[in-house]
């Protein structure tokens, strides 16, 4: 494995830490889908004992995220088309309803939300404009009013991160997503229900099928 991994800070419970890392690295794509990943490599890295590099392996793998490598050890999980899908059917639902509750509300989104999308997207720092597109969606969710919306999203984070970062990895689509999102907040801060969720879901279904399309095509 090539990717070069931050340094965890000095702490005696490394896991969380470790876990983050190791998600970002993933969602990134500096660990490719398909890379074995081994427990003393990361350990060596990230200058912490094999244990928590072990735990957090283990919590990868529950979330789905790493595999059983064929032999022995473990590799990132392929991302696989169906599951996109699956996923996406769950957002285009999720946010289409969160838009629509934050425009009854007239919510104004915080315009800086929207800057610092556009001037993460002209770079190339894939973990930023991960944060940048999780920020975006976290304040509509939160705009919402609605607790069990942010709760729902929540319990699947890792893997609209994972998503996400596929997405922001083909440097043809930044400007329009942040230009899509843009005009999501606008109908929000009108009050327009209807529109604010069918922009939201047009939003995801174009992700969806750019994303698919390339996966396609990378073979």
């Amino acid at each position: 494995m090539s990717a070069q991994l931050a340094k965890v800070q000095a702490r005696t419970d490394y896991v969380e830490e470790v876990y983050r890392i190791l998600l970002d690295a993933i969602s990134e794509g500096s660990i490719a889908p398909g890379t074995r990943i081994v427990q003393e490599e990361i350990a060596e890295q990230l200058s912490v004992s094999r244990s928590p590099v072990l735990q957090a392996f283990r919590l990868l793998k529950k979330d789905g995220l790493v595999e059983d490598a064929p032999g022995r050890g473990l590799q990132v999980t392929p991302l696989d088309i169906a599951r996109v899908g699956h996923l996406y059917q769950f957002r285009e639902a999720l946010d289409g309803l969160a838009a629509r509750l934050a425009a009854r509300q007239r919510v104004a989104l915080d315009e800086s939300l929207i800057a610092t999308g556009r001037k993460v997207s002209r770079g190339n720092d894939i973990k930023a404009m991960i944060e940048a597109d999780m920020a975006f969606h976290g304040a509509i969710y939160a705009a919402s009013g609605n607790p069990l919306i942010v709760e729902t999203a929540h319990l699947q984070w890792m893997h609209l991160r994972r998503v996400m970062g596929a997405v922001h990895r083909v440097a043809g689509q930044r400007r329009t997503i942040w230009d899509e999102h843009a005009a999501i907040a606008k109908a929000i801060a009108k009050g327009d229900e209807d529109l604010a969720a069918s922009l939201s879901v047009r939003h995801l279904e174009a992700a969806r099928e750019n994303l698919i399309r390339n996966m396609r095509e990378q073979g």
